[in-house]
């Protein structure tokens, strides 16, 4: 059986003292709607209301648990709810039921809901790009970027995961990537390399961002593990990735990444499987929302 996807996150993490503090922002005074509503015991109905990728369950349950709720999943992580699912229903799914008394659930419900429409927005987001890549015929990989929210990366992180695409790195201590202002401040390619590898061993992979063939050669020749071709077009990328593979060709291990400016609308006219990975912010930064509600029964 396939671990579940909640299993990525360590039982004791920080992401839990996050939500904590999601709530806490919430409520920094009064709850003047609990006053309102008392602790009647109630049960609510939590609805997905648009087609996309379920994601942010853990996230969400934490929630409810701090709130001190009962609930129980109709459907799982990372399962894909379609247009004809929600037709079917009337435009809503109940995707949760959540029991408790009514200033807890109230209490509850944006935190719970932000949490679960930003993290399917991802995961859908990604679900669709690395199926039009895969439609496409490529068979590298899809990554996203180091470009998260601050306070949000690991719920954006993980949900690109449930979405089906690589992460890319996870922060600065994760992986050595040297950009322009990195060789501009250094004095070149080579040097900023030897530098890196200095100090980052060898379980730390380098990557060094190039705007020329040129500089992809000196980067490759200096000892960088994936060369960042940044900001090329269709079929000088194209060439530029085949020139260097035929090149390097049983001589030199490296990785050929694409970044820069690539979207669902423009991403397949830059496929090439000479690429060994295409990393886009489109997935996480310009990508929408998933339409959740929380609704109390009526009794």
């Amino acid at each position: 059986m396939a671990s579940a996807y909640a299993n990525l996150l360590p039982a004791n993490g920080k992401w839990k003292q996050q939500i904590t503090d999601f709530l806490t922002e919430d409520v920094p005074s009064f709850d003047f709607g609990a006053f309102v509503v008392g602790n009647k015991v109630e049960t609510g109905s939590l609805y997905m209301k648009q087609a996309g990728l379920i994601c942010g369950v853990p996230f969400a349950a934490e929630v409810f648990k701090q709130c001190e709720l009962e609930v129980e999943w109709h459907y799982t992580e990372g399962q894909y709810v379609t247009e004809e699912e929600l037709k079917a229903k009337n435009g809503k799914i109940v995707v949760a039921t959540v029991k408790g008394p009514a200033s807890k659930i109230l209490l509850s419900e944006r935190t719970a809901l932000n949490l679960l429409a930003r993290a399917s927005g991802i995961a859908t987001q990604s679900h669709i790009t690395k199926k039009l890549a895969d439609e496409n015929g490529y068979t590298g990989i899809i990554a996203g970027t180091r470009k998260t929210t601050p306070g949000l990366r690991q719920l954006e992180k993980y949900s690109m995961l449930v979405g089906g695409v690589d992460t890319h790195r996870y922060d600065l201590s994760a992986m050595v990537m040297l950009k322009d202002n990195h060789i501009t401040s250094t004095g070149s390619i080579t040097k900023a390399v030897q530098s890196a590898k200095s100090v980052c061993g060898f379980a730390v992979k380098v990557e060094v961002e190039v705007s020329t063939e040129e500089d992809a050669r000196e980067a490759i020749d200096a000892g960088a593990d994936v060369i960042m071709l940044d900001n090329f077009k269709g079929d000088e990328l194209q060439k530029v990735a085949q020139s260097l593979k035929n090149h390097y060709k049983n001589s030199k291990s490296f990785l050929l990444e694409c970044s820069g400016g690539l979207t669902l609308q423009n991403l397949s006219t830059y496929l090439c499987n000479d690429i060994d990975i295409y990393s886009t912010s489109s997935i996480h930064q310009g990508c929408g929302i998933i339409d959740f509600s929380l609704k109390i029964n009526p009794n």
